[in-house]
């Protein structure tokens, strides 16, 4: 069989429900790799987030991180970046928002917040990666991937709203989870970074397989010759990607049961 690109998100798509890596899951990847396909994982984690789920698959894979803003090549060098211009990062510190919004910036090394917000951490147990508290308003803006506020979808809809009113034109503005807006550079999404991969990888959009279950998955499914919808995805996704397939649940391995159907693979976990 040809070589394939498989792309993934990371959280509610390849992770289960303890945010983690099933057997099945890691073992289906290493096959797939053994036969020479291509693996990415792409997801709104910071680099060295995804990295360390990486090497717990351990196999070489490309990382599209902060919802695209940068794309490594399994050797963790730097294939292409795409930075939020610092007067609008500034300018998004500023808007005015709800108390209980936390506020936080993925910067190239760095996952800041402008407040501890422990509850957060459970998400991110089994790689160790972990904010820094800093006054944000002070913060040039310069060498940011991404804007990222947590907090009541309600009170979320509202800053969605203000900045798409003040700002919205240069910007990409989605959601992750229902209590994470996501915020990058005009143009930054999983699917322009996919098409950027294939380009690299001399790859036809119609060899990619890509699994999703959020609105920052809806370029990359909609781009990918084969696009795979969670169950559990966000109810506005499927009529988003109407020629995507509906598939399992992400807990338990939804998405390595699905490739072992595709590739036909027979080898089965312990």
């Amino acid at each position: 069989m040809d070589p394939h690109l498989i792309v993934t998100d990371l959280d509610n798509t390849l992770l289960n429900a303890r945010h983690d890596l099933d057997a099945l899951t890691i073992e289906t990847f290493q096959v797939l790799a053994a036969q020479g396909h291509h693996l990415a994982l792409a997801s709104g984690r910071h680099f060295h987030d995804i990295r360390a789920f990486r090497r717990r698959l351990g196999v070489p894979a490309y990382i599209l991180s902060t919802n695209g803003a940068h794309l490594y090549a399994p050797d963790d060098s730097l294939i292409a970046e795409q930075w939020l211009p610092a007067e609008l990062v500034q300018a998004l510190v500023e808007l005015p928002r709800d108390a209980g919004i936390r506020l936080n910036l993925y910067t190239g090394d760095e996952w800041l917040i402008d407040a501890p917000a422990p509850e957060l951490l459970a998400l991110h147990a089994h790689t160790g990666f972990r904010y820094r508290v800093e006054d944000l308003e002070v913060h040039d803006g310069r060498g940011v991937g991404k804007v990222l506020c947590i907090g009541d979808p309600k009170a979320l809809a509202v800053l969605e709203q203000r900045i798409n009113d003040s700002l919205g034109t240069r910007l990409h503005v989605t959601y992750s989870m229902a209590d994470s807006l996501e915020i990058m550079a005009e143009g930054v999404n999983k699917g322009a970074t996919l098409e950027r991969l294939l380009a690299h990888l001399d790859l036809p959009a119609e060899r990619c397989l890509a699994f999703g279950d959020n609105l920052n998955d809806a370029e990359m499914l909609a781009l990918a010759g084969h696009g795979f919808i969670m169950e559990n995805a966000h109810p506005d996704l499927p009529g988003r990607i109407p020629g995507a397939m509906r598939i399992g649940h992400h807990h338990p391995s939804g998405v390595a049961q699905r490739l072992r159907e595709h590739f036909k693979l027979s080898v089965a976990a312990e």
